[in-house]
């Protein structure tokens, strides 16, 4: 859950904003009706830094499928396309 702050809220109830951002997720902080920043935990800060695996390394660790699988094809006709 998101809660919204201006930034003169923010500043005057900082202890408020910060417990609010360990127990609820995020919280963000908007100057002159704007969003500006996001204040998060420290625990989802290093979420958001964990390194992640390339895509080619992703995909050649998905769990493998077995070679005795069959897959039923469709017996309709396809539809005639004028040319």
């Amino acid at each position: 859950m998101e809660s919204t702050w201006k930034l003169q809220d923010a500043k005057a109830k900082f202890s408020q904003l910060v417990d609010d951002a360990l127990k609820k997720g995020p919280q963000l902080v908007t100057r002159r009706g704007h969003d500006a920043v996001v204040v998060v935990s420290v625990d989802q800060y290093n979420q958001l830094l964990s390194p992640k695996p390339a895509f080619k390394e992703f995909l050649l660790n998905c769990p493998k499928i077995d070679d005795d699988i069959e897959f039923d094809r469709q017996k309709d006709c396809p539809r005639s396309i004028e040319l």
